[in-house]
């Protein structure tokens, strides 16, 4: 029992719950992140996606299972190895969607239950057809990010930014191609340089495709992100900061003050995926590279201190 809880709570991922926490970001940049019950309805819209991802997971080894055993990495996952029943992760799986699913609509709002059911119907697309589609596997996996940022929009009542959106367009893209990238890489030594292992789309991707998809989307990102900062700026600032600054600051686009933290952290990604190929999972990648997960974290302190803290300075 206990072993299977253990292979359970593998399965299910808890680790890619990071990913969720972009829900948080529409109500945290429109400033409502406090105002009302804004904080609680999207924390609960978090757990729930936080609960359906796992289900999908459960969904996706199940698929992979047969494909899985002959990767020389995902051969160890529970479900491909044989540690956990596949009858019983099925029931798993199909509990944790449902169960999500209803919740979402007795409890939140409509429109987000409804992007949750389009979230299930992508993982679906993906598992059974999509993850084999060259370009389009990857344009799958990074609408997941694009689609959680307007349910936590939908789930908060709050305007999605069409600078955010496409700064996470960005963003997603260049997490789903990097991904892609450092697949190719692990396969490869792990295969000598052979075959490119388990996923059909990985034969078909041309190194230097990805490395120019890959090169694009950093630079659409941070282009999209200067101008997104620039624009969701708060425009009520304290007025002691303001009585240091010369008359040509005196409406300063303090959110600015991440674009170059937001560079490194690009820069420090395209790192890790060239040179410590361990891009394969970001979410990985993110809690032990130390110096990328220190550009968040410094990231997260401005950005936060420049939309709640220094408007309120007095």
């Amino acid at each position: 029992m206990i072993t299977n809880l253990y292979h359970i709570i593998r399965t299910a991922r808890p680790r890619q719950w990071l990913k969720n926490l972009s829900l948080f970001a529409a109500p945290i940049f429109a400033g409502r992140l406090f105002l009302g019950d804004t904080f609680s309805v999207t924390t609960k819209a978090f757990l729930v996606f936080c609960v359906v991802s796992s289900g999908a997971y459960f969904l996706n080894d199940i698929v992979d299972a047969p494909s899985d055993r002959f990767h020389p990495i995902k051969k160890n996952r529970a479900i491909a190895s044989g540690k956990l029943p596949i009858g019983l992760a099925s029931m798993i799986s199909i509990v944790l969607i449902l169960g999500s699913i209803v919740f979402s609509f007795l409890y939140l709002d409509s429109y987000f239950s409804i992007m949750l059911v389009v979230y299930v119907i992508l993982q679906l697309g993906y598992s059974f057809y999509f993850r084999n589609v060259i370009i389009m596997d990857s344009l799958i996996v990074a609408s997941g990010f694009v689609l959680r940022v307007f349910a936590g929009g939908f789930a908060s009542g709050t305007s999605v930014s069409s600078w955010l959106a496409l700064t996470t367009i960005g963003i997603s893209m260049l997490l789903a191609f990097g991904k892609r990238r450092s697949e190719k890489t692990i396969l490869a030594a792990f295969s000598g340089g052979g075959d490119a292992g388990t996923r059909k789309t990985l034969r078909h991707y041309p190194d230097a495709l990805l490395d120019s998809m890959i090169s694009m989307s950093a630079s659409y990102t941070i282009l999209s992100y200067s101008l997104f900062s620039f624009m969701i700026s708060p425009s009520l600032v304290s007025r002691k900061l303001t009585s240091f600054l010369p008359s040509v600051l005196k409406s300063p686009k303090l959110m600015m003050l991440t674009i170059p933290v937001v560079i490194y952290g690009i820069a420090r990604y395209l790192y890790v995926i060239y040179e410590k190929n361990e891009g394969e999972s970001p979410e990985r990648a993110l809690l032990t590279d130390i110096p990328l997960l220190l550009s968040v974290v410094l990231w997260g302190i401005i950005a936060f201190s420049v939309m709640y803290l220094i408007p309120d300075l007095g």
